[in-house]
């Protein structure tokens, strides 16, 4: 295992390298720049504040000057936001952006998969179309649109919910659930599959045959194998919840890494731009990671190399 972990580590590395090449040189081929907005600056000003960022630069000069900074675990200055650090603004972002995406992943893990168990174990019966409506009903709904729902009905009309804002557990109720909907109602949909397919197979009968009652058949034999293709998606999708939301975090005005992202893109906040990717690539690799580890430990049938 210990060799297969140093090769993947290898390859994580190579990864990091080239989404951030990419991702560099994407960036500043969108027209204009940080300061491109500046209309009122006098050009002599404006020459003066890219050469402090060193922005009149040739791109490969800018290119090693960010990987040097990078190396050291510095991710520049902050273009829009005079006096703070792309560390600083990922410190205050990530926490909240991981506090709502936990609740996320609770919904994703208690409501998701139990309601797809439910589903194939009364399969054709009511609770199986019930969760079937819901799953997809949940699937088909964007996020923003269940988002802009609830702050309508709950905030607007009823008035029992805050609108925006990430400060009491009130606030963090319409969110949560806007950005768990259509995870959760995937996560039932592929363990409904899932289950099923692991149900009809040989050794279930043989267990139900040797006379082993029908939880301990559910729970000890099936769950456990129809769990892998589950821990295969809840990976990448664990990563992107705890990044933060672009959406659910612009609408909701919650302060996190993902509404930080979108106003760094409208601003052409590169060094912010650059950070928040390369902080959601890494933690994209690592979750991989953790996924084909957590396969042994599921399927003892699977081994990795050594």
């Amino acid at each position: 295992m210990t060799r297969y972990i140093l090769q993947r580590v290898f390859a994580m590395v190579l990864t990091m390298v080239v989404v951030i090449t990419i991702t560099f040189i994407l960036m500043h081929a969108i027209p204009g720049g940080p300061f491109a907005s500046e209309k009122n600056l006098p050009p002599q000003i404006k020459a003066n504040i890219e050469a402090k960022y060193g922005l009149n630069k040739p791109l490969y000069q800018q290119y090693f000057d960010y990987w040097a900074g990078l190396l050291k675990g510095d991710l520049g200055p902050s273009y829009k936001y005079p006096g703070r650090t792309v560390n600083d603004l990922i410190e205050a972002g990530f926490p909240i952006s991981a506090e709502l995406g936990s609740y996320a992943i609770l919904l994703m893990l208690f409501v998701g998969i139990p309601a797809g168990i439910i589903s194939a174990l009364r399969q054709y019966h009511w609770q199986d179309h019930t969760v079937m409506f819901m799953a997809t009903l949940g699937v088909a709904v964007p996020s923003f649109v269940l988002a802009t729902l609830f702050i309508y009905i709950f905030s607007s009309r009823l008035g029992i919910l805050p609108a925006a804002r990430w400060l009491s557990w009130q606030h963090k109720i319409m969110p949560t659930i806007a950005l768990s909907a259509y995870n959760v109602s995937f996560i039932a949909r592929l363990t409904r599959s899932s289950m099923l397919d692991v149900m009809g197979q040989d050794y279930i009968r043989t267990a139900r045959a040797k006379g082993l009652s029908e939880t301990s058949v559910v729970i000890k034999h099936a769950l456990k194998n129809s769990l892998i293709p589950i821990v295969t998606v809840l990976g990448p999708l664990i990563a992107a919840v705890l990044t933060g939301s672009f959406v659910i975090e612009k609408i909701f005005a919650i302060p996190g890494m993902g509404r930080q992202f979108v106003d760094s893109v409208s601003n052409r906040d590169y060094t912010t731009i650059m950070g928040v990717t390369i902080f959601y690539g890494a933690f994209l690799v690592i979750m991989n990671l953790i996924v084909d580890i957590v396969y042994v430990f599921i399927d003892p049938r699977i081994k990795l190399a050594d």
